[in-house]
């Protein structure tokens, strides 16, 4: 397995590279302590509007100029607002990178925020809102999030149309100075590249930074709880919302294992209780995300009206059954799960953005990067005893049960309507 190098940038800011022999790529990703999360009360979508002005211009080079620098580079750059961490990333062969770290050092200490890009994004911005009037799926999944998590970290990820309009250039532009700080930023790097080459450029490039950041002002305890959104169509969706380990707590790799034998694949659980045997609905799935401070599951099915109760009756069925003795978690199941993990740990270790990626994603979040091998040794740790001893003593939290279609649903015992 590949080793990985941390460091401190003279900056301050911390520094991850993991060499991966017999690539050419180089990935690069960065990440500020400035998402949807840090945005201001007043001013929510700011973090969205920045992951499209920063790729319209930097330092000499306006948007035009900065994508055909780019281009000549070979070098694919991407930027976009997550719920605590926004990040900067770009991809291109290793020999590349060195020319490559000066412009994205620019977007960060100099971007330009141009008249004609900031009226761009904004209008980039409506355009994604409006969009959610033909997504009824992630409409749904954007009320559950609003309901089941506190105040900031609720936050949509689109912003609010009156608050997009209200900003200005200069506010944009004083606030991304403001917050866009080398406190709490992690850079990782991966592919056919040298921790110590790598670490010299970024100091020559970073040098200058300086900034004081902000902080995230914690909001009032969610309501949870059964909510519905009327919707005049052919079509139901159905979303629960439970707790979960947090990143780094010793509990994760259980939940991602019970996840997985839940909704990995065609012959996971609730693809074959709520579809294949009773033919319920069109879609159903459930995912796992794991943040620093709390984690958690949501299941989602989409199904016909007519079928929705039942859906909804089932799905929230085997959320719960698979704590049960009755329902405890086979050997064929166990076997199955694990053997899904590793493979998306084989795939996960040849590209190199998502390593790159994985490795600073786990500095921001517990503090060191883990390599592909440990999550490779931790699943191997797992026995089926433990994974099932897991699932009868876990807790799930007050539950957030969202539907959106033509009719309000009875929500699953203990569920109130909020």
């Amino acid at each position: 397995m590949n080793d990985i190098h941390t460091s401190t940038l003279d900056c301050g800011a911390t520094l991850a590279v993991e060499p991966i022999d017999g690539v050419r790529s180089a990935a690069i990703s960065l990440l500020l302590a400035s998402g949807n999360a840090y945005d201001p009360s007043n001013a929510i979508g700011r973090a969205a509007l920045w992951s499209e002005i920063l790729l319209r211009g930097a330092g000499a080079h306006d948007a035009r100029a900065q994508a055909d620098l780019f281009d000549r580079l070979g070098a694919s750059r991407s930027s976009d607002a997550g719920r605590v961490m926004f990040r900067i990333g770009a991809s291109m062969l290793g020999e590349r990178l060195a020319d490559a770290i000066k412009p994205m050092a620019e977007m960060v200490l100099e971007p330009r925020f141009d008249a004609e890009a900031v009226e761009n994004a904004r209008e980039l911005s409506y355009q994604a809102i409006e969009s959610l009037r033909d997504d009824p799926q992630h409409r749904a999944v954007l009320s559950a999030r609003e309901r089941h998590f506190a105040v900031p970290y609720n936050r949509s990820g689109y912003g609010l149309t009156d608050h997009i309009r209200a900003m200005s250039r200069d506010d944009l532009r004083d606030g991304w100075m403001r917050s866009a700080s080398p406190r709490g930023a992690v850079i990782g790097v991966a592919g056919a590249v040298d921790h110590e080459r790598v670490r010299a450029q970024l100091n020559d490039a970073l040098g200058s930074w300086l900034a004081d950041g902000e902080r995230i002002v914690p909001g009032d305890a969610p309501p949870r709880g059964y909510a519905h959104e009327d919707d005049d169509s052919n079509q139901a969706q159905i979303i629960i919302v439970h707790d979960a380990p947090y990143d780094g707590h010793d509990d994760r790799v259980l939940e991602r294992l019970l996840t997985s034998v839940l909704s990995g694949g065609m012959s996971s659980r609730l693809f074959t209780e709520v579809r294949e045997k009773r033919g319920l609905c069109y879609s159903v799935s459930a995912s796992y995300t794991a943040e620093k401070a709390f984690g958690s599951v949501s299941a989602y099915v989409g199904t016909t009206p007519e079928r929705a109760q039942e859906s909804l009756d089932v799905l929230h069925a085997e959320l719960v059954r698979i704590g049960t003795a009755e329902g405890a978690v086979t050997a064929e199941e166990f076997e199955r799960a694990r053997t899904g993990l590793k493979s998306r740990l084989v795939f996960a270790g040849e590209s190199t953005s998502a390593r790159a990626a994985a490795i600073a994603g786990d500095i921001a979040r517990i503090g060191r990067a883990r390599s592909l091998g440990e999550f490779a040794d931790e699943l191997d740790r797992v026995t089926l005893d433990r994974l099932n001893e897991y699932a009868q003593r876990r807790e799930l939290g007050r539950l957030t049960v969202q539907t959106l279609g033509p009719a309000a649903l009875r929500p699953p015992a203990g569920v109130a309507e909020a």
